[in-house]
């Protein structure tokens, strides 16, 4: 695979970073740069900070890999090869990583001494489509989408028919494992993530048309998700991916669109309104926060893997 042009910015500010509303300004560190850390992937993903080992963890699903990128030194190497054509990734309470296999179509952990545990492969008897997303919430439990994305080829999985409708977003309860269905009024679920209070529950609705991010608010139990309703509704022809939610409630958001204009990051704030938008010559699938003081950004792109320092923090579990 050859590499694509990328000119990073010589200057400060970055052009490629654009305000949408003053209100994005303060979230822009003004000597900060889009970064290409790598390129040479088929359709990057997933991506998971590892504050222990300083280093970032994404996917390649057609590939077939996870890769490992160190931040102290730059290299990329070979994390797990093959990986079930992982997609999402993050990490539980404990640290232990957490990842969505298409092929496997299942949720697995990876425990500290290197063996896996399964921690959702089927519902009332039948199997999971291709489990995409997953988040953890503070109780422990574990809350992840189930398209049927890897089942439509051999290429991000492997050709099937689902045995589930393609609308459900589950929950897997962190004391008992139980795993609950807690909503199937989504087109196609894709990213999700928890507002910083964990009242909001964000899901991407990746089948809509247009395509929309959903709001459904957590229920007094903190398992349950009362009815969906319309938080962002995209501009025709733009799509949302995996997004992550930063400390004041604002969605950074992987985003494309049938024009290179709309490829990058949305940023939205806590009332659904666009706010700015980091522009990239590709689409961006997925992202999350890491570094010493997760203010740094990296974005798994189609091709490529990309990274921003910003002046706000990740939140925890996503």
């Amino acid at each position: 695979m050859t590499d694509q042009p990328w000119r990073p910015s010589e200057r400060y500010p970055d052009p490629a970073i654009e305000a949408i509303d003053p209100a994005f300004r303060k979230y822009h560190l003004v000597l900060s740069a889009v970064e290409r850390l790598w390129h040479g992937s088929r359709w990057g993903e997933g991506p998971v900070w590892l504050g222990d080992a300083r280093c970032l963890l994404w996917s390649d699903i057609p590939n077939n890999r996870v890769l490992k990128w160190e931040e102290e030194t730059g290299a990329v190497s070979l994390w797990q090869k093959p990986s079930n054509n992982a997609n999402g990734h993050t990490r539980d309470r404990q640290g232990r990583i957490l990842a969505c296999e298409h092929a496997g179509r299942r949720v697995v952990r990876f425990e500290y001494d290197g063996s896996t545990t399964v921690i959702a492969d089927s519902y009332q008897g039948k199997r999971l489509n291709s489990p995409n997303d997953v988040v953890v919430k503070s109780d422990g439990s574990i809350w992840f989408t189930d398209p049927p994305f890897g089942l439509y080829a051999y290429y991000e999985g492997i050709k099937n028919e689902p045995e589930l409708p393609a609308t459900n977003v589950y929950r897997v309860d962190g004391q008992t494992g139980e795993i609950t269905l807690v909503t199937d009024q989504v087109n196609h679920p894709n990213g999700l993530a928890f507002s910083p209070d964990e009242k909001t529950l964000y899901i991407v609705e990746s089948r809509a048309e247009p395509r929309n991010i959903l709001a459904f608010d957590v229920g007094g139990d903190g398992r349950s998700l009362g009815p969906r309703r319309d938080f962002i509704r995209c501009e025709s022809g733009q799509s949302p991916d995996g997004f992550r939610v930063d400390v004041e409630g604002n969605l950074w958001c992987g985003w494309g669109g049938l024009t290179v204009e709309f490829d990058g990051v949305r940023v939205f704030n806590d009332a659904g309104a666009p706010i700015g938008h980091i522009h990239l010559p590709e689409r961006a699938a997925n992202l999350c926060f890491g570094g010493r003081h997760r203010n740094r950004l990296f974005i798994s792109a189609a091709q490529s893997l990309y990274a921003l320092y910003v002046n706000t923090q990740g939140m925890a579990g996503g």
